[in-house]
C-alpha cells in the first residue's frame, strides 16, 4: 500500500535535471551578491568624495553585474517552473508553506532589485546623486533580500517548521509563518551563503584588476589597483564571516541531520570525545562499507575536534552512520529509534491515513475517527520513512559529501590567507603591479571560488538524500509521475541552453573586460 510505481529512471532524470539547474543557476547568483556589495562601496565613495574616477569605477562593475544579473533571471525563472513539471507530488503536499517564500521573493524582493537596477543603469544624468546611490544599494539590498526567501525555502526542507499535516486536504499547511521565515537553519544558511557569495565577488573584482596589471593596461592601472584594494578588503572580512557562519551551519546540522554530518566525517561508529577528520582515505568512486570498517583508513584528525563542532563540548557524543541506523541516546538524554522501527512506524502512518480517509469517506462518526486521528499524529513524524525500501537508501553517498566538504573548507581557507596577504603587501607598499607570479595567482583562484561554492551546495543537497524535506518526504515520493524520456529529453535541451548561456556571458564578460573603462 505505501510502495509507490513510478518509474525509478523518471526520479533519476528529475533529480539530474534539477540539479544541473540550479548548479548553472549557482554561478551566477553569487557573483550578483558579491558585486551588488562592492559597485555600492565603490560609488559610495565617489558620492562622498565627488572623484569622477569613482564614477567610471562604480560604471564599470555595474555594466559587469548587469550582464550577470540577466543571465541568473533566465535560469532561476526555469528552476522555479521545475517545482511544477517534475516535482508536482511534493508542491501538492507543501505548496501551501514552500510557495510562500517563494511568491514573497517573486512579488516583494526581485521586482524591487529590478526596479531600482533601471535607475542604476539609466539614472545617472537623471536623479540626484543621492538618490541614484540609494538605488544602487537598495539593488544590492533586493538581490539580497531576494537570497533571503529562496534559502528560507530550501532551508524548510532541510528543517521543516512552522507546520501541521491535514488529513483532509492531504497538505502540510502553514501553522506560523514567522517560524518558517525565521528559523535558526535558515538564519544560519543565508548568512553562510550570503557571505561565500561576496567572497566570490571580491574574487572576481581582484582577478579582473589583476589581469589589468598583468597586461599592462595603464589606461585602468588605477582603477585595478584600486579595485583590488576593495576587493581584497571585502574579501578577507568575507572569507572570516564566512567561516564563523560555516561553524555555525555545521552545529544545527549536527542537531537537525546529524546523518548529512556522519557522511560528511564519514563517520561510521560514533561515540564521545570525537576527533574531527582533516584528511583520510575515502574512494571517491566507491561507498565505503560502512558497516564493517571502523573508520577511513590513512586518516588524520583533531583531537575532539568533531565533538565540538558538533555538540560544543570536547566529549560530546557524536553519532555515526551505524549508530543512527540502529538508534542511539542524543546528547540531551532523548533516544533515537532504530531507522527499523522509523519505517515500521512510518507505514503505520500511512495505513492509518489510508483508513481514516475511507472512513470518513464513508460517514463514520467522530468515536471512530478520532483514535484514527490520535494514530496518526503520533505516527507522523516517522511518515516519510514509510516510502523507504531499506535501510541503506537513508545513507548518502559519503564520498560526495566526504570530499567536498574538504573542498570547501580548504578553499575558503586559502582565501582568507590569499587576501590576508594582499592586504599585507598593500599596507607594506609593495608593489602588487610587479608580482606577476601573484596576479596569476588571482586569476587561478576565480574558478576555485565556484568551486568552493559549489562544493558547499553539494553537501548541502546530497548530504539530506533521499529526502526533498528531511524525515517528511522522499524523493521516490516527490516526483511527478511522467515518463522518464520526457524528462531526459528536456535535461539535454537544457545542457545544451545552459551552455550556450553560460558560454555566451563569458564572451560578453570578457569583451567588456578588454574595452576596460571606455564603453
Amino acid at each position: 500500500m505505501y510502495l509507490l510505481s513510478i518509474d525509478p529512471a523518471a526520479i533519476d532524470w528529475a533529480r539530474a535535471q534539477f540539479a544541473l539547474t540550479a548548479i548553472y543557476h549557482w554561478l551566477f547568483v553569487p557573483l550578483t551578491l558579491g558585486l551588488g556589495l562592492i559597485m555600492a562601496i565603490m560609488e559610495t565613495k565617489y558620492y562622498r568624495t565627488g572623484d569622477v574616477f569613482w564614477r567610471k569605477t562604480a560604471q564599470f562593475w555595474q555594466r559587469l553585474f548587469g550582464i550577470n544579473f540577466a543571465m541568473g533571471v533566465a535560469t532561476g525563472i526555469i528552476l522555479e517552473f521545475e517545482f511544477g513539471t517534475n516535482w508536482s507530488n511534493y508542491s501538492w503536499f507543501v505548496g501551501d508553506i514552500f510557495g510562500a517564500p517563494l511568491a514573497i521573493e517573486g512579488i516583494v524582493a526581485f521586482f524591487m532589485e529590478s526596479t531600482f537596477v533601471a535607475v542604476m543603469y539609466f539614472g545617472w544624468e537623471k536623479v540626484s546623486k543621492g538618490f541614484h546611490l540609494a538605488s544602487t544599494w537598495l539593488t544590492g539590498i533586493g538581490a539580497t533580500i531576494s537570497a533571503w526567501w529562496i534559502l528560507v525555502a530550501n532551508s524548510w526542507m532541510q528543517y521543516p517548521v512552522g507546520c501541521e499535516f491535514n488529513p483532509d486536504t492531504m497538505r502540510n499547511e502553514m501553522t506560523s509563518f514567522l517560524d518558517v521565515a525565521l528559523s535558526p537553519y535558515a538564519v544560519d544558511k543565508f548568512c553562510h551563503t550570503v557571505t561565500s557569495a561576496w567572497v566570490i565577488g571580491a574574487v572576481f573584482v581582484v582577478a579582473v584588476s589583476a589581469w589589468y596589471l598583468l597586461k599592462k593596461r595603464e589606461a585602468e592601472r588605477e582603477m585595478a589597483q584600486k579595485s583590488l584594494r576593495i576587493g581584497a578588503i571585502v574579501g578577507l572580512i568575507a572569507s572570516v564571516l564566512a567561516a564563523i557562519t560555516g561553524d555555525e551551519s555545521a552545529y544545527k546540522v549536527a542537531e537537525v541531520q546529524p546523518m548529512k554530518l556522519a557522511a560528511m566525517e564519514a563517520l561510521y561508529n560514533g561515540g564521545p570525545d570525537q576527533s574531527l577528520t582533516a584528511v583520510a582515505w575515502v574512494n571517491p568512486f566507491v561507498q565505503p562499507d560502512y558497516q564493517n570498517e571502523e573508520e577511513a583508513p590513512l586518516r588524520i584528525a583533531i583531537p575532539y575536534g568533531l565533538s565540538f563542532l558538533a555538540t560544543r563540548s570536547l566529549h560530546g557524543y557524536v553519532p555515526g552512520v551505524n549508530d543512527i541506523l540502529k538508534g542511539y541516546t542524543r546528547e540531551d538524554g532523548m533516544v533515537e529509534p532504530s531507522v527499523q522501527e522509523k519505517m515500521e512506524r512510518g507505514r503505520s502512518a500511512i495505513e492509518t491515513l489510508a483508513a481514516y480517509r475511507q472512513a470518513k469517506a464513508e460517514g463514520a462518526d467522530e468515536a471512530t475517527l478520532s483514535p484514527l486521528l490520535s494514530t496518526l499524529k503520533e505516527d507522523f513524524p516517522y511518515f516519510g520513512y514509510g516510502y523507504i525500501r531499506d535501510e541503506s537508501e537513508l545513507v548518502p553517498y559519503i564520498p560526495i559529501n566526504f570530499w567536498a566538504f574538504r573542498v570547501m573548507v580548504g578553499l575558503g581557507t586559502l582565501f582568507i590567507l590569499f587576501f590576508a596577504f594582499i592586504l599585507f603587501l598593500d599596507w607594506k607598499k609593495k608593489d602588487i603591479a610587479s608580482m606577476n607570479w601573484l596576479l596569476i595567482a588571482a586569476i587561478i583562484l576565480l574558478p576555485c571560488a565556484y568551486i568552493c561554492s559549489e562544493s558547499g551546495w553539494l553537501v548541502a543537497e546530497f548530504g539530506r538524500q533521499p529526502w526533498t524535506i528531511q524525515d517528511m518526504l522522499p524523493v521516490g515520493a516527490s516526483v511527478s509521475n511522467i515518463g522518464s524520456s520526457a524528462v531526459a529529453t528536456t535535461f539535454w535541451l537544457f545542457l545544451v541552453l545552459f551552455t550556450v548561456l553560460l558560454a555566451v556571458e563569458i564572451s560578453i564578460m570578457l569583451k567588456q573586460i578588454k574595452r576596460g573603462l571606455n564603453k
